[in-house]
């Protein structure tokens, strides 16, 4: 008899940042604490991810209380940055949406262009009220997410990455597996299932939160980046084509909505609701 539970929590303080493990984290309606706030934009205030930049994967944010991050490298000086005023604002676009957000001080934006090699600004989300909505196709009125794609959290589990591997090594790139669990940057990953269990649920509870399942991610060029070296291959995306392809989608993992707030721990039983 399998016994679902949670196996990991990882929050991403700056998006596309390497992400980091947490004992538990609160879970708020638009993601869990702390995730995603803030984001690097380019000269046009169009968002700036590991998609144009894999280098920002060895680039490190931790979060401070009152919402401020350290910024670390290895081998170069830390950067602490402040949540900036809100008289420092500006649209910026992310994906298909608009979103009000706060530039942060120069400070910020030369420590990030000295280590990418570009023109970027660091940014931060602060007040709920600029929370995007999520998709209505999937969502409920009233429902927001903040900086990350598309909706509050993202889950994985690891029997189904252990059956995504097996596949890999039996590919057109076997030396390229296994692929850890990092390269889908999810904020939940839960233990005890069968593989692609996670595709028949329509509520879980992890712990005493209640998340709705909405819809499989569709996965990008992200995952074929090596999260320590920030080198790119051809993994996960040429299996998953054969294996999990939904049309132009191929997907792994599952976007999850919350309907309800709480704190998720490291352990906590996962039930199926629905």
């Amino acid at each position: 008899m399998l016994s679902p539970a949670l196996g990991a929590v990882f929050v991403h303080p700056v998006k596309s940042l390497a992400a980091r493990a947490a004992d538990e984290a609160v879970v708020e309606p638009w993601g869990l604490d702390g995730d995603r706030r803030w984001m690097l934009i380019d000269a046009e205030n169009r968002v700036v991810t590991q998609r144009q930049q894999p280098r920002m994967a060895q680039l490190s944010a931790e979060a401070l209380p009152g919402g401020g991050v350290v910024l670390s490298a290895s081998g170069s000086p830390s950067l602490v940055v402040e949540v900036p005023g809100p008289d420092r604002s500006v649209v910026a676009e992310l994906h298909r949406s608009k979103v009000e957000v706060t530039v942060a001080a120069g400070s910020a934006h030369a420590w990030f262009g000295a280590r990418l090699g570009a023109e970027v600004r660091l940014v931060h989300l602060d007040a709920p009220s600029h929370r995007r909505p999520v998709d209505p196709e999937f969502g409920r009125p009233g429902e927001t997410v903040s900086l990350a794609d598309g909706y509050p959290l993202l889950l994985t589990t690891r029997a189904s990455l252990d059956a995504l591997n097996s596949w890999v090594a039996l590919g057109d790139h076997p030396e390229e597996g296994p692929l850890p669990m990092d390269r889908f940057r999810p904020n939940v990953v839960v233990d005890g299932t069968a593989p692609w269990a996670e595709d028949g649920w329509k509520r879980i509870a992890i712990g005493e939160v209640v998340l709705r399942v909405v819809k499989p991610c569709g996965r990008c060029v992200v995952t074929t980046t090596d999260q320590r070296t920030a080198e790119r291959g051809k993994e996960p995306l040429r299996t998953l084509a054969r294996h999990r392809r939904d049309g132009r989608h191929l997907l792994f993992g599952q976007n999850m909505i919350p309907e309800g707030t709480g704190t998720v721990r490291v352990g906590d039983p996962v039930r199926v609701l629905d």
